[in-house]
């Protein structure tokens, strides 16, 4: 119930953000008003800004002309400032799944009233995704300490040392080149293994140097937490995923550049628009993936297929619309894209991971 709690939490927050950043809120001074019976406004001027009205919205703020003080309008508002649930993203969604090299472009190009803008798209997208993710538990898992285990690493350690006093205690009433001597000197070879592995950082040599640290007082401080409490860390560092999710935008830039960088009518602009809406798509076809897998409907290969197929065909259109491309360019710019994406995970990862051990 905690994770499903969280996922609509997750939901709610990123399509709240996601709409703080589409729209501004403009204040102004309110035209005096009275309401109607049927809960509506009878205004002659607009209620934000107080101009007077000429058309369906004020030409001075863009407020609506004509608004509805009753629950059904306050529930079409709890839908879109929830969800971002208007028309705009009816018309996005459709061209981001089908033509995001048209969306891309027209955004670019200034066609940006019928969209839904890249960055409230991928707060909303980035959010639900991990929402989603709790919801049906497709998240890593943060319990490490394996069947059979009362603690983590250090009662571990201690669990592995009782069954190796055990072992050897068993091999002395054995018999030697018995199958039982044999059985138990591999277990005993094993639960050394173990042991050697569990208290191999912190661990103090001969001269009393602390073994598996790196020098760094920091790092060395953040290890031994993660040694000592890696469920607590994998935790802190799934819960603080999706807040650092907007870095894979600047992450990527450098690698969009290079691939564009003697066409000089491209800037890094073109280049965020791009990778803001294609991480949204990839972020909305995993939400897809990961309710298919629920409902088992499709076999495994189908949503396989969706996975790994579905982001190279969208990539290489969007390349090739939102750029102009020829289809030779727009397919070594996919393959150079695919390998650039891996190593712009590594570095999130890699990121998250110092912040995990740092913070």
């Amino acid at each position: 119930m905690s994770d499903f709690t969280d996922g609509i939490g997750g939901m709610v927050e990123g399509g709240a953000i996601g709409r703080a950043v589409e729209r501004e809120i403009n204040a102004g001074d309110s035209a005096s008003t009275q309401k109607g019976d049927s809960g509506h406004f009878h205004e002659s001027a607009c209620l934000n800004c107080g101009t007077e009205l000429v058309g369906s919205h004020c030409h001075n703020c863009g407020q609506e002309a004509h608004l509805h003080r009753t629950i059904g309008a306050f529930l079409h508002d709890l839908m879109h400032g929830v969800l971002h649930l208007d028309g705009k993203i009816w018309r996005t969604l459709p061209m981001l799944a089908v033509k995001p090299g048209h969306l891309t472009r027209e955004y670019i190009d200034g066609k940006r009233r019928r969209h839904v803008s890249p960055m409230a798209l991928f707060l909303f997208s980035v959010f639900a995704m991990f929402a989603v993710f709790s919801m049906v538990g497709l998240s890593v898992p943060t319990d490490l300490r394996g069947g059979g285990v009362d603690g983590d690493v250090p009662a571990a350690i201690e669990q592995t040392e009782g069954q190796l006093e055990a072992a050897l205690a068993r091999l002395e009433t054995q018999t030697e080149g018995s199958p039982a001597y044999e059985e138990t000197q591999a277990e005993i070879g094993k639960l050394v293994a173990a042991r050697s592995i569990l208290g191999g950082f912190g661990a103090k040599d001969s001269e009393g140097k602390t073994s598996g640290g790196t020098g760094v007082p920091e790092l060395d401080k953040g290890l031994k937490k993660w040694r000592e409490n890696p469920s607590l860390m994998i935790y802190k560092l799934q819960s603080s995923g999706y807040k650092f999710s907007w870095l894979l935008i600047p992450l990527s830039l450098p690698f969009m550049w290079l691939m564009f960088f003697w066409k000089q009518k491209y800037g890094l602009y073109d280049h965020s628009v791009f990778v803001t809406y294609s991480i949204a798509f990839m972020s909305l076809l995993f939400i897809a993936a990961s309710l298919l897998a629920i409902v088992r409907g499709p076999p495994s290969w189908v949503i396989a297929t969706l996975c790994t197929v579905v982001p190279v065909v969208h990539i290489y259109k969007q390349l090739r619309y939102g750029y102009s491309l020829s289809r030779v360019g727009a397919l070594v710019r996919t393959a150079a894209a695919l390998v650039f994406i891996s190593v712009v995970l590594m570095l999130f990862l890699t990121i998250l991971l110092l912040l995990g051990i740092l913070g």
